[in-house]
């Protein structure tokens, strides 16, 4: 699906303006697939920037990861220390939005579309900065690393962590309203399996109710959420915490349930692994089982994602901040709430915060929007926080 672009819109964005960027950006659909089977996939987006950072004089290098999907990764050299800059280049589908999600309207210094905040006004900003960065003036080496699917199941991140090239510091353009976030949970998904007995109705002395028993489970869970509340909070994170995210079970009014599959997931802080998360919830299944006997469940993780962070005193977050104030950015540090592929640089041993222009609480909207003056201010932060580096090296 291709939109037409306003015809002088490519030339300022080849300039790098970053407002430009934006736009073309939001201009291109890149609906991930695996969320919305006839989305677009970050095929075309990825050449368009490839094409950008090449003709900025970038070593550039388009990776594909099979049909419609694409990673881009750009390099220059400069003098000292490695920065990596990061955005993904997928987004949530486009069902009931309110707004031409790829119209890219400008209204009262809002960009409007799909992918506005998250995160291609993120991307925009990083491309705009690595622009002034590649024409002139102290910098540092330079990665740019382009990542599909990051809405979905992080291939893009994956491949570049297994066959990118190194860098000492990375910054991840994700949403955060230009505050500096260094930390972030991960989760873990666990599919609980209840097995009941099914028979008729009016016979409960040979059925086994699956559905009741899931939900005793579930009921239990309001104690665990307890203590999960009361442990020592994070300084940046607050606590861990756990929802019932889907249940299913049942197939007739009359039949008892023989199956019920509950899904929770539970938010993790850093250092938390699946393995402590499935002991913790056997315990719970355990003190079921002792009040009725006749639960038969079992507990699986399906999917998990560190949490992961970078201490708020490292020189990375300490230049950013620095650098933000220089363009009148407020000197904040938070924890992210959502999990972002900035875990997997910061497993690879590639420090890795977040710092973007948006906010979180306009992603994946029916109106998605970002103020397009923190997208300006975002490529001047980038900037002088990557020529710092070549001065003060992390």
């Amino acid at each position: 699906m291709s939109q037409v672009i306003e015809p002088r819109l490519p030339d300022a964005a080849r300039s790098g303006d970053p407002v430009a960027l934006a736009r073309l950006l939001v201009a291109t659909p890149s609906v991930n697939p695996g969320l919305e089977e006839s989305g677009a996939g970050e095929q075309q987006v990825a050449e368009i920037t490839a094409q950008l950072l090449d003709g900025w004089g970038l070593d550039t290098e388009l990776r594909s990861l099979g049909p419609r999907r694409a990673n881009v990764v750009a390099t220059i050299a400069g003098s000292g220390p490695t920065l990596l800059l990061n955005g993904h280049l997928d987004t949530v589908g486009v069902e009931r939005m309110s707004v031409d999600p790829f119209g890219t309207e400008v209204r009262d210094g809002r960009l409007y579309g799909r992918g506005s905040c998250d995160m291609k006004g993120g991307l925009a900003a990083l491309l705009a900065a690595t622009a002034r960065l590649a024409a002139s003036g102290a910098r540092p080496n330079l990665i740019v690393a382009l990542t599909a699917d990051e809405e979905h199941a992080s291939i893009g991140m994956a491949d570049f962590v297994r066959t990118g090239p190194r860098a000492d510091c990375a910054v991840v353009c994700e949403p955060t309203r230009l505050h500096v976030m260094p930390a972030h949970k991960g989760f873990v998904w666990i599919h609980a399996r209840f097995r009941g007995r099914a028979a008729h109705g009016s016979r409960p002395d040979l059925g086994v109710d699956a559905i009741r028993h899931a939900a005793l489970y579930v009921a239990a869970l309001d104690d665990y959420a307890r203590w999960l509340g009361d442990m020592p909070a994070h300084p940046l994170l607050g606590n861990p915490s756990l929802h019932a995210g889907t249940i299913r079970g049942g197939t007739a009014e009359s039949v008892y349930p023989d199956r019920c599959d509950l899904v929770l997931e539970r938010r993790t802080m850093p250092g938390e692994t699946a393995d402590d998360v499935v002991r913790e919830l056997e315990v719970l299944l355990a003190e079921l089982r002792a009040r009725e006997p006749a639960v038969d469940a079992a507990l699986e993780a399906t999917l998990a994602r560190p949490g992961t962070e970078v201490p708020a005193e490292a020189e990375l977050v300490r230049g950013l901040l620095a650098a933000g104030a220089r363009h009148g950015v407020a000197p904040v540090v938070e924890g992210m709430s959502a999990w972002v592929d900035a875990a997997l640089l910061n497993e690879a041993g590639i420090p890795a915060v977040c710092y973007g222009p948006g906010s979180i609480d306009q992603a994946h909207t029916a109106d998605e929007w970002i103020d397009i003056d923190q997208i300006t201010t975002c490529a001047d932060v980038l900037e002088t926080f990557a020529r710092a580096l070549v001065q003060r090296p992390i």
